[in-house]
């Protein structure tokens, strides 16, 4: 995922939102009721994002896509996946018997 990409659709997320709820406050109700003009607001937000950001969301799962095909292919692991192992192996040691900061002293 290059960096780039995921910038300009976090960008693009962020005024998607903050245009329509800049406009819905300058309508008085909206100024009385600033949490409606939120909803109002992330609603259209959440449908323009839906009709006009699919080519940038498109590039930032496809690099991430990438990313992890590379790193399966490469073997390597993240540091959440040896450290959920590294517990997993703790947790399930005692029903095994052994302690696993022990090492062979038993």
């Amino acid at each position: 995922m290059r960096a780039r990409s995921a910038l300009v659709y976090t960008v693009l997320r962020l005024l998607a939102f903050l245009v329509p709820l800049g406009v819905l406050l300058l309508f008085p109700v909206f100024q009385e009721l600033p949490w409606l003009a939120a909803i109002f607001a992330a609603l259209i937000g959440f449908s323009l994002s839906l009709l006009f950001l699919r080519r940038p969301l498109d590039n930032v799962t496809g690099g991430l896509a990438e990313r992890r095909a590379q790193r399966a292919a490469t073997g390597r692991r993240t540091g959440a996946e040896t450290d959920a192992d590294a517990e997993d192996s703790a947790l399930d040691a005692p029903r095994r018997g052994t302690d696993p900061g022990a090492g062979s002293e038993r």
